[in-house]
């Protein structure tokens, strides 16, 4: 018996409008679940594009007091002057206010209390040789030395983005399976409980000659227009948490390690792709379970 879209399609529309609230909540699970999936990858794909442009140059900023003698600072441009040493680039106390001004543009009160006299220079130096040990070893010969305020390793840094990158991607991670475990769930619920109440009717068809396929793909479609709702609504959850989250971390013009911190228009592409290519693994899975089980007993 060959199947109409037009009844596949009705007869979904009615096994959702049936059980109204079962498909909301399932819907909503599934949204949730794909958009932590999804936000995982968004993450991942933003903290690896803001490192990036750091490998191959990895930074560290060594920080001279204010009031630290000549003597003490050609010490230092004489060690920066090394073969372990690619280039190095000496910002004053005027362009260090010029920084300070730019980070703290929001608060000017900040400004009005802050002069250039006060505020440290630096030596924004490129190592050689990249490797993260080679940098933290360069960065330990400058530290304690007179007239060094502090030493800062953009390695360091990085390396703090992407660990706690990592503790917010395992909690998305973990997060979405657990969702999305229930989504199936519900969807089996869902799909069973459109079965069972249509019991009588699915008799009557089956002693006419319907096929098992005939009276399945109702019920398959049902747990997939759920998944493909879910999807739609993970989508708008994603393009929320990239114009206005990701997008707002990369664009601060102050945090100079951050400015990377953004997602291409391909890697989006690529994630909602995935996100709807999983929605329709879930209700595939959850609604063939619940045909092949009780629709055939």
């Amino acid at each position: 018996m060959a199947i109409s879209p037009i009844y596949a399609l009705r007869e979904t529309g009615q096994n959702l409008w049936r059980n109204f609230m079962l498909s909301f909540a399932t819907i909503l699970t599934i949204g949730v679940s794909l958009w932590l999936f999804g936000g995982f990858f968004l993450f991942n794909y933003a903290v690896d594009n803001a490192t990036a442009r750091w490998e191959g140059g990895i930074e560290f900023v060594v920080w001279m007091d204010p009031e630290a003698s000549e003597d003490q600072d050609a010490n230092i441009r004489n060690s920066l002057d090394s073969p372990a040493i690619a280039s190095w680039t000496y910002i004053d106390q005027q362009e260090t206010f010029e920084e300070f001004k730019e980070l703290f543009a929001d608060t000017p009160e900040m400004i009005d209390v802050v002069t250039a006299d006060i505020l440290p220079p630096s030596y924004r130096v490129v190592p050689s040789n990249p490797d993260a040990d080679v940098v933290q070893e360069l960065v330990t010969q400058f530290e304690d030395r007179p007239g060094v305020r502090d030493v800062v390793s953009a390695d360091k840094t990085i390396r703090q983005i992407q660990q706690q990158a990592d503790e917010i991607g395992q909690v998305f991670l973990v997060g979405s399976i657990i969702l999305l475990v229930a989504a199936t769930l519900l969807i089996l619920t869902n799909v069973v409980s459109a079965i069972r109440s249509r019991g009588a009717e699915i008799e009557i068809m089956k002693v006419v000659g319907a096929t098992n396929w005939f009276i399945r793909i109702p019920f398959i479609l049902e747990g997939l227009a759920q998944a493909v709702m879910g999807a739609v609504l993970a989508w708008v959850g994603l393009y929320f948490l990239n114009n206005n989250v990701i997008e707002g971390l990369g664009d601060g013009d102050a945090l100079e390690l951050m400015q990377g911190f953004r997602v291409s228009d391909n890697e989006f592409f690529s994630t909602s792709l995935l996100v709807l290519g999983i929605s329709a693994i879930v209700s595939i899975i959850g609604s063939m379970v619940a045909v092949t089980r009780y629709l055939d007993a």
